[in-house]
């Protein structure tokens, strides 16, 4: 099979409709955070236990195409002893794997970040490719100031998200693109959109200049929203209508998909946006889907607690909010479904 054949198999098989990505690789620090509400210890056993379970959901397939997975998974394997990214692909859920390394303060450019992990990327992904994984993510993080982001974090942040996403390439993985302009803050709607427009613009000349294919790459983006601390909050539909309108300003109709990350949002909120955009916006060029992490796994979360005797019950919750985000890409999800 050619890296051309590759990449376009599983582009197919992860952007399908009605089904997007479940975002389950959190580092160390961020799933210590997680079950710390719930009174678990993060060790190998409870992230295993816990990523299985996730895995295991039954038909979780029927609206999740796509599993991000943290490194120690890929060897991890269920209670039955099958290897973890086996069972996604038994659901028909192609598994993927974070690989940058990351974020640090960027020199020079003061409140901007970096992410580091470009170092030997190549030899790593085609370790994690004999693990099973199809594709890879890659996240650069924005901060809204004032001041930030300056032009050469702008710049400096695009310019790495394309080096990654040619070498992921170069070996037949697919690469999600991941510029995340962070929620934290008070800033208005209107700034918001101002700076994931000048991130975005700087994100496809760099991959342009990288010479990455751009219909075998996925961006995973934010929402443009208000900051969390800003006064007024913005209805599901003026972030449908403010964010399709950066898309279409920034975003090549070549890009298959567009899996926007929850960032902040509750699961009520990711879900309420997604689908006032797939309403009010459905003949875009893109698949307008979801690559949620904590909007899909807070409440199943809760229903755990660490029990093995509490599984279904947080398989349940982990279906339920799968089904709601897949009736949001068809714009079909109402309130009223949360109660189902």
């Amino acid at each position: 099979m050619t890296v051309k054949t590759e990449l376009q198999s599983t582009i197919e098989a992860m952007v399908q409709k009605g089904k997007g990505i479940l975002a389950a690789d959190e580092s160390l620090p961020t799933i210590a955070k997680r079950f710390k509400p719930i009174k678990v210890e993060s060790t190998e056993e409870t992230r295993r236990s816990w990523r299985s379970l996730l895995l295991t959901t039954p038909k979780l397939g029927d609206y999740i195409s796509g599993i991000i997975l943290f490194e120690e998974t890929l060897t991890q394997k269920s209670d039955d002893g099958t290897p973890l990214p086996q069972v996604a692909e038994k659901q028909g859920i192609v598994p993927g794997i974070k690989v940058d390394k990351g974020k640090i303060p960027l020199v020079n450019s003061p409140g901007d970040m970096i992410t580091q992990g470009l170092d030997g990327l190549a030899d790593r992904l085609l370790v994690y490719k004999e693990q099973g994984a199809r594709f890879a993510k890659w996240r650069e993080v924005y901060p809204i100031t004032t001041h930030n982001p300056k032009r050469l974090g702008i710049e400096a942040n695009a310019e790495v998200l394309a080096r990654y996403a040619a070498i992921c390439q170069s070996v037949g993985i697919v690469p999600i693109v991941e510029p995340e302009v962070l929620i934290d803050g008070d800033h208005t709607i209107e700034r918001c959109f101002e700076v994931i427009e000048a991130v975005q613009h700087a994100v496809y000349h760099a991959l342009h200049r990288h010479g990455v294919i751009l219909e075998h790459t996925i961006l995973k983006p934010s929402m443009v929203t208000p900051g969390k601390e800003h006064a007024n909050k913005a209805t599901p539909e003026e972030v449908a209508e403010y964010t399709v309108r950066e898309l279409r300003r920034t975003v090549p109709a070549a890009v298959p998909s567009i899996n926007f990350l929850s960032g902040g949002q509750t699961p009520e909120e990711a879900t309420a946006n997604l689908n006032a955009m797939n309403a009010l916006f459905p003949d875009e060029p893109w698949e307008l889907s979801f690559s949620y992490g904590r909007a899909l796994q807070q409440p199943a979360l809760q229903a755990w607690q660490g029990k093995a005797e509490n599984t279904k019950a947080a398989q349940d919750a982990l279906y339920h909010r799968a089904r709601l985000n897949g009736a949001a890409r068809y714009g079909k999800y109402q309130a009223t479904m949360e109660n189902e």
